[in-house]
């Protein structure tokens, strides 16, 4: 640790350094927000880290029997990031003496800069960092870096409910952002009607804002410190000093249908009652007042201007409960549930990232995707000491947010029914406790396996096991935070938290900890296949479609993220497809043949004998069929699931074999792309732009999405434009017996959308 300038125990920096000011030696540009106690600091680098390749071999003229199937490589890859920074001015000085340090590659001799502070600090700056400070409006940079935030960070927005189970209510993001309204509450208002990327005017303001209610709480409280203001006020009791319409009318005003404990004055009891009143309920009436003020400008706004969406931010809100909660009870009267108030999880980072993006136009970052790196951020900490005690700790010290640019745009799939409604995942963790309780216990209980796992995959590393264990040990501290905090990145999932994990494993250089098992998995299956189609070919057509569906289902099994089906793999090394049959639960029969469809979108699952024997006989028979099949696979490994660039060498092996396959990549009727997506999950919200133009192209009329994670965990409840078709193998005992069925039953939903 090292101390902020004051040189106090308590003000010291709790984290590592080189937790804080990640890749720094690595920082290209440069972009600062200083608001009046809290700074900014946002910077983009260049990450260097390991990713797992395969590559096939030459096999030409040489006895392949015994030969692995393709070569695994791991190299190394540069990738951009964005380093977001949140820390409280006292530790200006120290931290821009720490990055002045470290900087080895900055390209840029400027930094931008933004809020009331860039002025106060500027000299500061430049001494320290030899930069040119280039100042940039406030509200510009707040609305810039709204939109970003937004486009990119699925879970961002959040409704505060205060007397539910759930404090934080996370949002869908609309595919469509604009237009909304921006309310930024510091010292004063500012309303801010956002219509696009560039066009957005002030329509409004007002001069009472957090300014007001810090000012006139330390005269009515003598508590100077606007954190501890908002302490008292959470403590104190409004009614005390405020007149309700009760004290007024002896009960509800029913005239005017308002109720009995409306306020129909604030401080209204200051006036007639001849006692001392408590500094904590003169805060709470203070907040109130202010609140309510603003939230009837906000939504008269709101309807002139016909919009349904207001976003506030600002110093006033910063994640406080106290204020969420008064500023949503004010929105939800004065508009009767008609317009919502929300908030933003990375509300705090908004001025920077709209610098940063100012600074960076020339490279065009809105043409990108970018995703939150959940290995490097903090997450949304409640302020609410009850809520989690060790963030009180941690609030005098750092935040970060950590956004990794994707190699490729992601877009809706174009055949989601409403893209608005359209939700990915089939449970939320916030919501269902016992789910929560479960699953977190599932993960801690399987963390062990996975960093050994991890360790083992690169046998010829002398730093494996120390970097396993460094990630067993982020891992760990992931889970905790989210036992605590279940909204810290959004909405709770699976998929969350299998994601976690990845982002994890890749933190410290495990890429693929499945490449071998994958590598071998797939030779062995591939020299079956062609008994496998002789079998199916055998059959009548009756026999072979349910031959076909059943192989699907068994292929499904080899799951190695399944702790039940790991077990057997490593016990049983002979369990093979067969085996796999007969482990399958509550299989029935009913066959009726239908008209061929013109295109099939197949999201597949796992390396091996799922995609082998499972997927390409289906495939195989589609294409007799006369249908067009998209085989669509992870852009990145996760668990043992099929890579892309895996596929295209399985799928080539198998054309060689078979002339239907063959005969359908040459005519390209069957087509392989990747999802842009390296999670074990799917969400068809953010798919690779190039698949989702082919899906537009040809005509695709049936999706089929295969596996636990992809059609359980996520869209079991997705609805389609087009006929779609979602199988999976239970292979979890708690969850098939929630769904009132045995471990290894199956579920195989074939959905028609409504005319």
């Amino acid at each position: 640790a090292f101390c902020g300038g004051h040189g106090s125990l308590d003000k010291s920096i709790t984290l590592p350094p080189d937790e804080i000011f990640r890749n720094l030696e690595n920082a290209k540009r440069f972009a600062i927000d200083i608001g009046g106690s809290l700074t900014k600091l946002a910077y983009y680098s260049t990450v260097q880290h390991k990713v797992a390749r395969v590559r096939s071999f030459d096999h030409s003229g040489k006895d392949i029997e015994n030969e692995p199937l393709y070569e695994i490589s791991v190299q190394e890859e540069i990738t951009a990031r964005l380093h977001f920074i949140k820390f409280e001015n006292t530790y200006i000085e120290t931290c821009l003496d720490f990055i002045k340090d470290h900087l080895v590659n900055t390209e840029t001799k400027v930094i931008k800069a933004t809020g009331g502070g860039a002025y106060k600090f500027k000299d500061l700056i430049e001494k320290k960092l030899g930069l040119k400070v280039d100042k940039e409006d406030v509200m510009t940079c707040l609305i810039k870096g709204c939109n970003f935030v937004l486009r990119n960070i699925p879970h961002e927005v959040f409704a505060y409910q205060k007397d539910s189970d759930t404090e934080f209510r996370f949002q869908t993001n609309h595919p469509n952002i604009f237009p909304y309204l921006l309310v930024n509450i510091g010292s004063g208002v500012s309303i801010v009607k956002v219509e696009t990327e560039d066009k957005f005017e002030w329509i409004g303001g007002s001069s009472i804002g957090g300014g007001t209610f810090w000012g006139l709480g330390a005269l009515l409280t003598k508590t100077k410190k606007f954190d501890e203001l908002l302490q008292l006020a959470s403590k104190g009791q409004h009614t005390n000093v405020d007149m309700l319409v009760k004290d007024v009318y002896g009960g509800a005003y029913q005239t005017l249908g308002l109720s009995g404990n409306l306020i129909a004055s604030s401080f209204g009891k200051s006036t007639t009652a001849d006692k001392e009143f408590s500094k904590e309920d003169m805060a709470k009436s203070l907040l109130h007042m202010i609140s309510n003020d603003i939230g009837q400008l906000a939504c008269l706004h709101a309807k002139l201007h016909n919009l349904d969406k207001i976003y506030f931010g600002g110093f006033f809100i910063r994640g406080h409960p106290v204020t969420m909660r008064t500023i949503t009870y004010s929105i939800n009267f004065f508009s009767k549930g008609e317009v919502q108030a929300l908030f933003l999880r990375h509300e705090g980072y908004l001025g920077a990232i709209g610098a940063f993006l100012k600074g960076a136009e020339q490279d065009n970052p809105n043409q990108y995707s970018w995703g939150e790196n959940y290995a490097g951020s903090s997450g949304l900490m409640s302020t609410s000491p009850d809520v989690y005690p060790m963030q009180r700790t941690r609030s005098g010290t750092f935040d970060m947010l950590e956004m990794d640019r994707l190699e490729r745009p992601l877009v809706n799939l174009p055949l989601l029914k409403d893209p608005s409604a359209y939700i990915p995942d089939t449970v939320d963790l916030t919501d269902d406790a016992m789910a929560r309780k479960y699953w977190l216990t599932c993960f801690e209980e399987a963390l062990d396996g996975v960093a050994k796992r991890a360790a083992a995959s690169q046998p010829d590393s002398v730093d494996a096991l120390e970097r396993a264990e460094k990630f067993r040990q982020k891992y760990w501290n992931k889970l905790q935070t989210l036992r605590q905090q279940p909204f810290a990145y959004g909405t709770l999932t699976v998929r969350s938290l299998l994601d976690t994990r990845e982002h994890c494993l890749n933190e410290f250089n495990f890429p693929d900890p499945y490449s071998k098992v994958k590598q071998k998995e797939n030779g062995i299956a591939l020299k079956c296949f062609q008994s496998v189609i002789e079998s199916l070919d055998s059959l009548g057509w009756e026999e072979r479609q349910f031959a076909l569906v059943k192989g699907l289902l068994a292929g499904n099994v080899f799951d190695w993220g399944a702790k039940a089906v790991s077990d057997v793999l490593e016990s049983e090394p002979q369990f093979g497809f067969e085996e796999a049959k007969s482990k399958l639960q509550g299989i029935g029969r009913s066959v009726v043949e239908g008209p061929p469809h013109k295109c099939a979108l197949i999201f597949a699952d796992n390396s091996g004998i799922d995609i082998i024997l499972g997927v390409f006989p289906f495939v195989r028979e589609l294409l007799s069929r006369g249908t067009e099949v998209i085989l669509a696979c992870n852009s990145g490994p996760a668990l043992n699931d099929v890579t892309y660039s895996e596929s295209l060498i399985v799928t080539e092996r198998i054309a060689a074999m078979d002339p239907v396959i063959q005969s359908a990549l040459r005519e390209e009727k069957l087509l392989l792309v990747q999802t842009g997506s390296s999670s074990p999950c799917l969400d068809l919200s953010r798919l690779d732009k190039g698949l989702a133009v082919l899906v537009r192209e040809r005509k695709t009329d049936l999706v089929i999405i295969e596996g636990m994670g992809r059609a359980i965990h996520t869209n079991y409840y997705a609805a389609l434009k087009c006929e779609s078709l979602k199988l999976a193998v239970i292979k979890n005992s708690w969850l098939a017996d929630r769904l009132g069925g045995k471990i290894f039953s199956v579920i195989f939903k074939y959905e028609v959308p409504c005319k």
